[in-house]
């Protein structure tokens, strides 16, 4: 798949939170830079109304940005020239087949770095890893909703769950879930290319929706119908402004709130289904 770069000057610390914000947008993955951080867009995706958005909300926040084509062919080598391990303490490491063993950790998740690896900031994955070390998955039945490589899956699969089914809407993704499962031994997930609606819908004891605010609002409905009760929701990939707004939308469709935790500018929480 062809890409654009979009390299977008601005003082690094408002990066996390024009980085939530671009992530609303067709901008599917992120690098983090020295001069604030690279957007990366699916070349189809450029188009007059994108164009029109950026123009307003340049003017709106001040950065100023420089864009270039990527061909398909050049993607994976940039992509791993940045992949950096993600580590979770002694819990949990994710890192890409040509990084040395990280030895210490309870679980090593070995992920081949594609465009599929999603917004490529890892806050939020980090956090909701942080999460799953304290939920019970042991015989489980789980959904990894907007799944990317697969990693929450397949992590959920090595903390004993009986079957997870994983989807996401780019085809990317669910490829490279799949290649991720043959990597790293999984054999209980099953991939889907799709909507939540492409998902047996069966009630599922823990629900993972790494995704974006507006995704999880709109499929809060969708949810609370996936999630056994007392079963555990954990949704993440949105900011610190959204806190109250993603706790009252929980409350309304029967959820308890457990737990936020907090990296950077970028939140994740568990709840409880009634």
């Amino acid at each position: 798949m062809d890409y654009y770069k979009f390299q977008i000057n601005t003082d690094p610390a408002s990066s996390e939170y024009l980085i939530a914000l671009f992530s609303l947008q067709p901008f599917d993955t992120f690098q983090e830079t020295a001069y604030g951080f690279d957007a990366f867009l699916p070349a189809q995706e450029w188009d007059a109304g994108l164009e029109s958005w950026l123009s307003g909300f340049q003017q709106e926040h001040g950065f100023s940005f420089e864009n270039e084509f990527l061909p398909g062919q050049n993607w994976n080598k940039l992509w791993e020239s940045n992949f950096q391990p993600v580590v979770v303490g002694n819990f949990c490491a994710i890192r890409a087949s040509f990084h040395e063993a990280i030895g210490h950790v309870k679980h090593e998740l070995i992920i081949t770095p594609k465009m599929a690896f999603g917004t490529g900031h890892h806050e939020t994955t980090f956090t909701v890893v942080e999460l799953m070390e304290n939920i019970d998955f042991q015989g489980k039945t789980v959904l990894d909703y907007g799944c990317g490589t697969g990693v929450l899956g397949i992590l959920a699969s090595r903390l004993g769950a009986k079957h997870i089914a994983a989807v996401d809407i780019e085809i990317q993704s669910f490829e490279n879930t799949l290649e991720n499962c043959q990597v790293n031994g999984i054999a209980n997930l099953a991939a889907y290319h799709g909507t939540l609606e492409a998902v047996p819908a069966i009630p599922y004891g823990v629900v993972l929706a790494n995704i974006n605010r507006n995704v999880i609002l709109a499929s809060f409905p969708a949810l609370s119908m996936l999630v056994l009760p007392k079963g555990a929701l954990v949704i993440s990939g949105f900011v610190l402004d959204d806190e109250q707004l993603m706790l009252d939308s929980l409350q309304l469709h029967g959820f308890i709130h457990v737990e936020t935790r907090q990296r950077g500018n970028w939140l994740a929480m568990v709840a409880k289904r009634l």
